[in-house]
């Protein structure tokens, strides 16, 4: 038996429509702020990632060589692609250009819980605007796409313009060490690598602050603090409810300004369900030095933490029938399809009780067309979860489940 590649899932119809139904509420909520989709392809040029990330990010990628000796590599993640889209083919757009993505990406790491190594991703770029205004529109999106899709979380909300105040001066890998034990909240490791424990206990309190004004106390007037003002005080405006953290670390090489993460309350260690902030990638791929700000949410995430609720699902007809009725029940079932409803019949030649049977296992509805039925020209329509029937003409019946709509 030939098994599923490692890192990968196969998943059942029912998974699937729960899939698509937070897919699709995903898609109408961010369409509600104007972001239109794009889709860029599965496999890029190894090179687009390496320049963003460098030449270690190889080892953690499905990378090879094509067919024609070209570096190839399976996208790891979709801000590069987009970007690169954005340079070869949209720079010419009206800005800011409003984009968002929905795909899978593929990452060679071990296997473990929430982890894959083919896993799906789905978020926004904003490119070409450079104020507070769209700082604040991205992560309300994000908070607004996360309730859509019924995820319980926390939203953090910072600005890398106030760490980097505090270290700037520092060697670059004392820097990369200071953040790696600020991201760990590993305060005595700080100590050891900042002898200096004015300093050390200067970054514990900025993560610690409560609120602007006590974070602006310890770093001092800095260039950026009407911006980051002004941030924070439209997002008060779109009501979004955050969490003050400027001791968001990772990510410092590659965001620019502000920085966003948002942790689920039910998915335990892998909590993670959301990043973003403010970059600039367009220069990398060739293009102009481009202002963007955009998110990636873990869709597989997003499943998880929504547990075992039940999407809705189109209500479904199984139309059934005696061998008298079978080519009435062809004509019956056609006229549900066209009305748009799921319909389901039987295919094995089974007896009427079979039918019914297995249409409780499948259908919100059963169509009954027997001998009587043909002669009079009616169905017999029942509600399988009520047990209630009644003798239709096939018009009222369509009309009858189409107004249900979804169960």
């Amino acid at each position: 038996m030939i098994q599923k590649p490692r890192g990968t899932r196969d998943f059942f119809p029912d998974e699937l429509e729960a899939r698509r139904d937070s897919e699709e509420t995903m898609r109408r909520a961010v369409s509600r702020w104007g972001y239109r989709e794009v889709a860029t392809p599965e496999f890029e040029n190894l090179e687009l990632f390496t320049l963003r990330s460098g030449e270690g990010i190889i080892e953690e990628m499905y990378a090879f060589q094509d067919k024609g000796g070209r570096d190839i590599a399976l996208r790891p993640e979709l801000t590069a692609p987009v970007l690169r889209m954005y340079v070869n083919e949209a720079k010419v757009l009206n800005k800011p250009v409003r984009w968002f993505y929905f795909g899978d990406c593929f990452r060679y790491e071990r296997p473990q819980k929430g982890r894959y190594r083919q896993f799906w991703q789905f978020g926004i770029e904003l490119i070409g605007a450079d104020t507070s205004s769209a700082d604040a529109e991205v992560i309300a999106v994000g908070y607004d796409l996360l309730r859509s899709a019924g995820v319980r979380f926390e939203l953090r909300v910072g600005h890398l313009a106030m760490m980097k105040s505090l270290i700037v001066d520092l060697e670059v890998d004392i820097q990369k060490k200071v953040r790696g034990c600020l991201d760990k909240r590993d305060y005595g490791a700080l100590h050891e690598v900042l002898p200096d424990t004015g300093r050390a206990d200067q970054l514990t309190a900025l993560i610690e602050s409560k609120n602007l004004d006590d974070a602006f106390a310890i770093t001092g007037a800095i260039p950026e603090e009407e911006r980051i003002r002004e941030t924070f005080a439209i997002l008060d405006a779109h009501e979004v409810p955050y969490i003050q953290n400027f001791g968001i670390a990772r990510g410092l090489d590659y965001y620019t300004g502000c920085v966003f993460e948002a942790f689920a309350e039910n998915l335990g260690a892998e909590n993670q369900i959301m990043g973003g902030g403010g970059y600039r990638l367009a220069h990398l791929f060739g293009g102009e030095d481009t202002p963007s700000c955009g998110f990636a949410i873990g869709f597989d995430r997003v499943m998880v933490s929504r547990g075992e609720e039940s999407p809705r699902r189109p209500v479904t007809v199984a139309v059934v029938a005696t061998p008298e009725g079978r080519i009435d029940s062809i004509r019956v079932a056609s006229a549900f399809r066209k009305a748009g409803v799921r319909t389901i019949t039987d295919l094995l030649g089974k007896s009427l009780s079979a039918q019914l049977s297995q249409a409780a296992k499948h259908a919100d509805y059963v169509a009954v067309i027997g001998k009587r039925e043909v002669e009079e020209g009616m169905i017999t329509l029942r509600d399988l979860s009520t047990g209630e029937q009644k003798q239709l003409t096939i018009e009222d019946a369509v009309a009858g489940v189409v107004g249900i709509g979804v169960s």
